[in-house]
């Protein structure tokens, strides 16, 4: 069986030192940017980033609200850069299926653009459910790509080098969630970005 896991992170190992200068630096700031124009943010929340890289869009949160930031991500040298980018925040080598923090933490969770690299997307609902508060919300930010042309790209997506999986349509990931006590709030579609938020609503 492939190993998305082990793919990702050599990949990521790899572009990590100079990644926001990279090609896919650049294209997963706009991502970022729209994250930060939709995410509603109280001081003192709890938030956390899956596949967080190095930092970029905590700390662009952290310019907006005092945040409590936290961030795993599979790349241990993504993690040592997030470690230098953002010094007062707490970052965690890890997969999305494994999250190493107590259950309840937080009240804002983020992923952005990592999504369609998940293995096991009902393994990170699970986790995302444990460790997230009640009446918190999740975004995810995704590539958007229309119907016809996910059903011709997604039998080659698994070929990557770089450990992505499948590209998914809104509901595909909405319905993941509600399966695990999220409800949908909203969905935003840009140009080839997505985000979907969601809120816990049930224990």
């Amino acid at each position: 069986m492939k190993n998305f896991n082990e793919l990702s992170k050599a990949a990521y190992n790899n572009k990590a030192d100079n990644y926001n200068e990279t090609i896919d630096g650049k294209f997963t700031l706009k991502f970022k940017i729209l994250l930060c124009e939709n995410i509603v943010l109280k001081d003192n929340s709890n938030v956390l980033d899956i596949a967080c890289g190095n930092g970029t869009l905590l700390k662009m949160l952290s310019t907006k609200n005092n945040i409590n930031g936290y961030g795993i991500d599979i790349s241990d040298r993504m993690i040592n850069n997030a470690f230098k980018n953002c010094t007062e925040m707490i970052f965690k080598v890890a997969g999305c299926e494994d999250i190493p923090f107590e259950t309840g933490l937080f009240d804002v969770i983020t992923v952005c653009a990592a999504y369609h690299h998940f293995p096991d997307i009902n393994a990170f609902a699970n986790e995302v459910s444990r460790v997230i508060k009640k009446n918190g919300f999740i975004y995810i930010a995704e590539v958007y790509l229309p119907t016809a042309l996910r059903a011709i790209i997604n039998p080659f997506v698994p070929l990557s080098k770089e450990g992505d999986v499948k590209f998914y349509s809104p509901q595909e990931i909405v319905n993941n969630l509600q399966v695990h006590g999220f409800r949908q709030v909203s969905i935003i579609k840009k140009g080839y970005i997505q985000i979907i938020c969601m809120q816990k609503v049930m224990l």
